[in-house]
């Protein structure tokens, strides 16, 4: 005679089934944060640059005389403006924000040169007229090396004032760490892209990330005197951070708070205005 057949408990029978789902629960979060986690790796370009692309053959139209060439790198070619004055104090090398193009130059050429100075600015890969793409931190810092080398082939490096806006503000840090500048002028400047990113995406490892543009890393084997402009009001890079990186400044620091100021609009307060005019050592002209 056959054995009875005798079912699970029914405490059993609830413990595999709790068990189950949990499982399930937990390899369906799992694949959806590593998928999360691929999707943020893939578009975390478009996620930082916003270039404007313009058509091949393009020209801009400035007021002033300006020059417009291209700078061969590797795999690509940035797109370069050169305004010139008669007699120049010196060359403000520009490194413009995550957006846009060098059409940022209407606004920024003119008070530069009225103060004597010659301006040069390039784009970044893809904005632009500029060629190829952004695709590593090594090939953003190696594409603002060949620029600065071009500049320095043109005018003494006692003569380079470096300029960098937002995104650019890293760039300019880096070459003036690893140059002799005359001057490194900030405005609006991160401490590093590692900390915005981990600020609005808290839960992405900081492993992922391709561009962690660490400023902090760099200003404090800046040599030449630094200037910093940061509006109190800044909603995408937070005044904190620009006092963050000051306080990692060594070289001799002139730091302007610029009440009620927003992103980059720093040519618009007299603070500013004053400031350009003494540390570029010149009137308007």
């Amino acid at each position: 005679m056959a054995a009875p057949q005798h079912s699970l408990p029914a405490f059993q029978q609830r413990r595999s089934f709790v068990l189950t789902a949990l499982q399930y629960l937990i390899v369906t979060v799992v694949v959806f944060y590593g998928t999360l986690c691929i999707g943020m790796y893939l578009v975390q370009e478009r996620l930082l640059f916003f270039p404007e692309r313009l058509p091949p053959g393009s020209r801009y139209t400035f007021d002033l005389p300006h020059e417009e060439f291209f700078i061969p790198v590797e795999g690509a070619e940035l797109h370069t403006l050169w305004f010139r004055t008669a007699d120049p104090r010196g060359v403000v090398l520009y490194f413009h924000g995550n957006g846009g193009n060098v059409q940022i130059a209407k606004v920024v050429a003119p008070h530069l040169i009225e103060r004597g100075y010659d301006v040069v600015m390039a784009d970044y890969r893809g904005y632009g007229l500029s060629t190829g793409a952004i695709s590593s931190e090594a090939q953003l810092l190696a594409d603002a090396a060949a620029v600065y080398a071009w500049v320095m082939e043109r005018y003494p490096e006692t003569q380079i004032v470096l300029y960098g806006s937002s995104l650019g503000s890293g760039f300019a840090s880096w070459l003036a760490a690893n140059h002799q500048p005359r001057l490194l002028i900030l405005e609006s400047p991160y401490y590093s892209i590692e900390a915005i990113a981990r600020r609005r995406f808290p839960w992405a490892p900081s492993f992922l990330l391709k561009y962690p543009l660490r400023s902090y890393s760099w200003i404090g084997q800046v040599r030449c005197p630094v200037v910093i402009f940061h509006g109190t009001n800044d909603n995408v890079i937070p005044f904190a951070d620009g006092e963050q990186l000051a306080a990692e400044v060594t070289a001799p620091l002139s730091f302007y708070r610029l009440e009620g100021g927003r992103h980059v609009d720093s040519i618009y307060f007299r603070v500013y205005q004053e400031a350009i005019d003494q540390v570029l050592g010149a009137s308007r002209q």
